[in-house]
């Protein structure tokens, strides 16, 4: 199977992880040699209540028996699609009330770009550096590391780049400005929240000057922050929110959500503004609300910032220099690349599943199920707090 994997299907890095996976259960997942492995990653914060969660697959199971893909998105009414978008307007501020449902985070990107220049009639997109939003050409554009996109270029024009958390780049907002496109929490820069009052002046600029703000949620949202959506500990709304990963419980999906009159521009002037095939596919929106369901209807968005703290008193040791992020979306810094290498590479060894980031080298991802237990924070703290010790043991030798 190895040599399959590497024959035939395309990979994304020189040396991937190449675990073989048999089965996965709550918060572990089980390789083919029946090895154990604690997951602090959640399929890079996408498995929200964890593997093979009961109330997800019953809803998968109970769709797969009625219809799987029928009609292109937005034609046929599917009720799962009606009632997921439905629900998600009772737990959104006004006016965010109509979702545009796609594949995945990267689409919903896409979509939210184009809404924006439609709605306000202007081309100018402004991000921040060090920002992640996606992969195709568009998210790409107003990703904030030139190293990883000039080899794709040229991309979409007229994007401008500000820095996150610096005030003395709003007036860089201007009438030219169709939209803002910010991360709520900066996730490949090293989980970088916002400060100061920061997004609140984001959006009092952007009203200003008619400008849209829009807000990547992708990583924070569905309650990884203990709010549904990271922004509501902010006290703003955005004009767009964008959604993924952690939304389908494990399943691929994205969205978008604006007010209904922007959201409309899509419908006409041209007919067809964003089209998708499997966009609100029902099996995946079956997946999406039974996800939305547990988590609104459970105490898990709440318990995220009690298991936060417990993450925050254990994780104590010289070779971490801070923990940054909110709720269950944390990062350990440390002093070197090398060192945080280590840590991914032995505690996996050990059986506790880490990850990286994507443009901080001394972080360490720690995003687990939020279904995750005190026990089971405490057992991988335990093994991460053992290869910490045992990396400065080496250091002190050298």
């Amino acid at each position: 199977m190895k040599q399959d994997f590497f024959k035939y299907q395309a990979q994304t890095t020189p040396h991937p992880l190449a675990m073989e996976i048999s089965y996965a259960k709550g918060s572990y997942i089980f390789d083919t040699d029946g090895k154990k492995y604690l997951d602090f990653v959640a399929g890079v914060s996408a498995c929200s209540l964890g593997h093979q969660h009961p109330r997800v697959v019953n809803a998968i199971k109970e769709q797969l028996d009625k219809y799987l893909h029928v009609m292109v998105y937005g034609e046929y009414i599917q009720k799962p699609a009606v009632e997921l978008t439905k629900l998600l307007a009772t737990h959104l501020p006004y006016p965010l009330e109509k979702t545009y449902l796609t594949n995945s985070g990267t689409e919903a990107i896409e979509g939210s770009l184009k809404l924006a220049r439609r709605a306000t009639g202007r081309s100018q997109i402004i991000a921040a550096n060090l920002a992640y939003h996606g992969n195709t050409m568009g998210s790409m554009s107003i990703m904030g590391y030139e190293e990883r996109k000039q080899a794709f270029r040229p991309l979409i024009p007229d994007v401008h780049f500000i820095c996150f958390n610096e005030e003395k780049y709003l007036q860089d907002i201007t009438y030219r400005t169709a939209a803002v496109i910010l991360e709520t929490i900066q996730g490949g820069a090293g989980f970088i929240k916002p400060k100061n009052d920061y997004l609140k002046k984001v959006k009092e600029r952007c009203d200003q000057v008619g400008a849209l703000l829009i807000l990547d949620e992708i990583q924070p949202g569905f309650g990884r922050t203990g709010k549904l959506f990271g922004f509501q500990n902010y006290n703003i709304v955005p004009d767009i929110v964008v959604m993924g990963k952690g939304m389908g419980g494990g399943m691929p999906i994205g969205a978008f959500t604006a007010s209904s009159a922007m959201m409309d521009q899509l419908q006409d002037n041209p007919k067809l503004g964003h089209i998708t095939t499997f966009g609100g596919n029902p099996v995946i929106a079956s997946a999406a609300l039974a996800t939305l369901r547990e988590l609104t209807e459970s105490d898990l968005m709440a318990d995220t910032l009690e298991k936060e703290k417990l993450f925050r008193s254990l994780l104590v040791h010289p070779l971490i220099k801070e923990i940054r992020g909110l709720g269950l979306m944390l990062a350990i810094i440390t002093d070197a690349a090398e060192i945080t290498n280590q840590i991914v590479l032995r505690c996996q060894e050990k059986g506790l599943i880490l990850f990286w980031l994507l443009f901080e080298p001394k972080a360490v991802r720690i995003t687990p199920p939020l279904t995750i237990s005190i026990e089971e924070i405490k057992e991988g703290c335990d093994i991460i707090l053992d290869v910490l010790d045992q990396i400065q043991g080496r250091k002190n030798k050298l």
